[in-house]
């Protein structure tokens, strides 16, 4: 018979060492709010997850104080979003007009970033963080949420919390439990993920690549690319089916330059598939329960902006609710502001996103003629000011949060 832990009782509970759920934790933390972080897995250490770090969320980690230290961590960088479209090269965004610290995307491990908030959340005393803590159930008491089941290495675990955040990503067990209504703003895509080697002479910026039928976007991580291959949603079997040999001829045919490193790529499970989802709840919280982060919206990875976004629920929650954490439990009202000041930039982001899919991404994955882009695209891109506009949309986000 498994061992069963003494309960637990903290103040707030996090459900997730996701970016959001790390990021809160240390910022509640810092506040003096005693946290608990809960993380079903062992490490933090897989591969294929958002790693894009916008200049919004640099800031943060200025504000913080840790932006020196934070960019020793290994690391790339870009200040333009480039694309190639039916061979020819446009430049659509410039950060370094960007009224931030720092004027670039940085290109992190997740797995790096998420140590980096837990060494220093760790330096706190109120705040500790529980890995391989797995949450199966919620616990309720007269129809407010009071806490989790957990499912541990050492048995069964009950924590009791004053407040649960839900910062456990797109497939939320909290939420799911919660019973909250899920809208599917919908998304007619999926991603395979994959890696190929990099060679001198390759290009190094964020590059996008578009041909009849195919999207490439390719991040330069240094010794190798990190390669995102857009594909209709639903159709990953018809793939396997034509054989791997076909799949590598398609790479080849949108980025000719890899030519034989496409060998790499063995077999299929060199090739992550990601199912992509476009949602967010109609309401974020119930009485002792908010969600956050993809538990709350889940991002298409367009734009990379899913991490940035956690990043700034965490801070606006922090500066809303730390305060009041500190003095017990937190009413529905007050967990309703979270809601109220992060649903505008959500939709807002999710507009730009269905906007993106709608008129660029179905039309080019249904494409079955050769692609060139439009007169107007070509005579913009070559505008330095206009390439601020799609710069400030993805580098600062709609309603930037700051540290208080």
């Amino acid at each position: 018979m498994p061992h069963v832990v003494e309960p637990l009782h903290v103040r707030c509970c996090i459900v997730g060492g996701g970016p959001a759920g790390m990021m809160l934790g240390l910022l509640l933390a810092r506040q003096g709010v005693e946290v608990l972080v809960l993380e079903k897995h062992a490490d933090f250490l897989r591969d294929f997850r958002g790693d894009t770090i916008h200049p919004s969320t640099l800031e943060v980690m200025g504000e913080l104080g840790l932006l020196d230290e934070f960019l020793a961590r290994p690391h790339q960088r870009t200040q333009t979003v480039s694309l190639v479209v039916g061979g020819v090269p446009l430049t659509l965004g410039d950060f370094s007009h960007l009224p931030t610290r720092c004027k670039f995307i940085a290109f992190m491990p997740q797995w790096e970033f998420l140590d980096f908030l837990a060494d220093h959340a760790r330096e706190y005393p109120h705040f500790k963080l529980r890995m391989q803590a797995e949450v199966t159930d919620l616990i309720e008491e007269q129809g407010r949420v009071t806490g989790v089941r957990v499912s541990t290495a050492e048995g069964p675990l009950e924590v009791k919390a004053d407040l649960l955040v839900a910062a456990d990503g797109r497939r939320s067990v909290v939420r799911e439990k919660a019973g909250l209504e899920v809208l599917d703003v919908g998304a007619p895509m999926d991603v395979l993920w994959m890696r190929v080697s990099k060679r001198p002479g390759d290009p190094s910026q964020l590059l996008g690549r578009i041909e009849s039928g195919q999207m490439l976007v390719m991040i330069d991580r240094g010794d190798y690319w990190q390669c995102a291959y857009l594909i209709p949603k639903g159709s990953i079997e018809r793939l396997r089916q034509e054989g791997l040999p076909a799949f590598r001829a398609k790479l080849a045919r949108v980025a000719p330059f890899l030519g034989d490193r496409l060998e790499e790529l063995q077999s299929w499970d060199d090739i992550k598939l990601l199912t992509v989802a476009v949602d967010r709840l109609k309401q974020w919280h119930r009485p002792g329960l908010l969600c956050i982060g993809d538990a709350a919206h889940a991002m298409s990875p367009a734009r990379g902006v899913g991490i940035n976004l956690a990043i700034q629920d965490a801070v606006a929650t922090a500066n809303l609710l730390g305060p009041l954490l500190k003095r017990g439990p937190v009413e529905v009202e007050q967990l309703a502001l979270v809601q109220k000041r992060r649903e505008w930039p959500t939709r807002m982001t999710q507009g730009l996103q269905v906007l993106l899919q709608n008129r660029l991404i179905t039309p080019v994955l249904n494409s079955t003629q050769p692609v060139s882009p439009p007169r107007l695209i070509r005579w913009l891109a070559h505008r330095p000011l206009f390439r601020r506009i799609p710069a400030r949309l993805v580098g600062m986000g709609f309603r930037p949060e700051h540290v208080r």
